[in-house]
């Protein structure tokens, strides 16, 4: 007899993942495809909501063809956060594209309602300062700019949600509506403190409350598996989270004291508290899961563009791709002075500043492709120092070092660059998919199934800072300099 098994779904911005799990802890099927974004305009960024839903079933193909659909005892689902999906709630059929995470198409809408005077009670409800980043404003620019929503939304039958909404409504034909409280927190119209969707946010937003989803406990029964290929009727999904939020989940973190970092496109520092803890210091509070009546919190800090950089300069300086770039950097021992901050998108958290461009700083005659290489990769370790530190003045006391996740993470060398540079130890999981072991843990969990295997001691390597007190400051007094120059007046004005 097959021990039970957890079909693992890892929806995320540049792969839709699947992964099969046994209550042993091991995978015994994974499968992948690569995803795309279209940037239409300037600061603009989305995805078909169709191609979601296909790459999603063709992963599911992919671990039916190498494992068979036998001892599948349920699924899981961790998702791509903030991005909006919207859609006829009679056919199926999406309205528009989805808005990702990174669009920056409401940022003057943003803007104006924090020049209003809206982001303390937005935030003080919500946790989070007002800011482009979450679908309230997505959906609300939804409202104004697509004809057919507004119809819908009359009649009834506009659908609205996270991805994986999305995922739960395709996955059981239509017969669930519903998301849980990881996701909710993080749309800007939950109040994380009664668990519902706020009257008041909607209608500030201009977000119909009709067209949101249930919200659920992270661990529901969400619904079942109807006329998905490959896979019978009737399986339960047993659990959803947030991708940030089911990394941490998978950490094996379920008390304050350690922080977890997801290294991919954007970045994600995530860390638990003792209750709603509102932030100082230009981070979010949010629900890091829920379990049952038991609500889990956390403060996050998210960074707008992470391991993008070295994509991205690895293009600009004609080098091949973010490995390439990392070989290069490697080829000199220091940048020389050079600092690059990779503002692409504006800066995320602490900053805050929608309208700060990129920059590389500290150029001279002596300067090198090799050491702007350098200076990138500190760049990516720097932008998470900050949220770090951050994190520890918002909650008054040190942190004990970082877990690491995502798929940066597997650079070693960017790794030890982050303990220099953070002056704590780093440790990464030997487990690529650590969003889809975090979400399969809950899973089994709520099976009554032992699923410390999944969680269990799966270090892979530890780094220890290695350079001296003088060489890090000076590297941090350079990097402060650099932010401070491409930041604007507007900036700090939400989180």
């Amino acid at each position: 007899m097959i021990a039970p098994r957890i079909l693992a779904i890892d929806q995320g911005t540049t792969n839709s993942k699947a992964v099969l799990i046994d209550s042993d802890g091991r995978i015994v099927a994974r499968a992948s495809v690569p995803r795309t974004s279209g940037y239409p305009r300037p600061g603009w960024a989305e995805q078909s909501a169709a191609d979601i839903w296909q790459s999603v079933l063709d992963v599911i193909a992919g671990i039916v063809e190498q494992a068979g659909a036998e001892g599948i005892a349920g699924l899981a689902i961790s998702n791509q956060r903030e991005t909006l999906a919207v859609w006829n709630g009679e056919t199926g059929a999406p309205v528009g594209p989805c808005i990702l995470w990174q669009c920056r198409r409401t940022a003057d809408a943003a803007e104006s309602l924090r020049a209003a005077g809206h982001d303390p009670m937005v935030s003080d409800r919500t946790g989070l300062s007002i800011n482009p980043l979450f679908p309230a404003s997505k959906l609300g620019w939804v409202m104004e700019n697509v004809p057919e929503a507004a119809g819908l939304a009359a009649a009834g039958r506009l659908r609205a949600g996270t991805i994986d909404t999305w995922l739960l409504w395709n996955l059981t034909a239509g017969e669930r509506f519903a998301t849980d409280h990881s996701n909710a927190s993080r749309t800007q119209l939950f109040d994380t403190a009664r668990l519902v969707w706020d009257a008041g946010l909607c209608e500030l937003f201009g977000a119909p409350i009709s067209a949101l989803p249930e919200p659920c406990p992270s661990d529901s029964i969400f619904g079942h598996t109807r006329g998905v290929p490959g896979l019978p009727d009737g399986l339960p999904i047993l659990a959803m989270l947030g991708d940030s939020h089911a990394a941490l989940y998978g950490h094996g973190v379920r008390a304050p004291g350690v922080v977890k970092a997801t290294y991919g496109t954007g970045s994600s520092l995530m860390t638990l508290v003792p209750g709603r803890t509102p932030s100082s210091h230009g981070l979010s509070g949010t629900i890091a899961w829920s379990r049952g009546a038991e609500v889990a919190y956390a403060i996050e800090g998210n960074i707008t563009i992470s391991a993008q950089a070295a994509a991205y300069v690895a293009g600009l300086l004609g080098v091949g791709d973010a490995r390439d770039l990392s070989e290069l950097a490697q080829s000199v021992g220091n940048s020389n002075g050079v600092t690059v901050v990779p503002a692409f998108s504006g800066l995320g958290a602490p900053h805050w500043d929608d309208t700060a461009k990129g920059a590389i700083a500290g150029l001279t005659l002596g300067c090198t492709p090799a050491h702007v290489a350098r200076a990138t990769f500190e760049a990516i370790a720097m932008q998470i120092a900050d949220v770090f530190f951050a994190m520890e003045r918002d909650v008054g006391s040190g942190l004990d070092g970082l877990l690491a996740d995502g798929g940066a993470s597997a650079n070693g060398f960017l790794m030890q660059l982050q303990a220099d540079l953070l002056d704590r130890t780093v440790t990464r999981r030997d487990v690529a998919e650590i969003g889809a072991l975090g979400v399969a843990t809950m899973a089994f969990e709520s099976l009554g199934c032992d699923a410390s295997a999944l969680t269990g001691d799966r270090t892979s390597e530890a780094f220890t800072p290695a350079i001296p007190a003088t060489e890090r400051a000076e590297i941090h007094a350079r990097w402060r300099n650099a932010v401070d120059r491409v930041r604007s007046s507007r900036g700090d004005s939400g989180r």
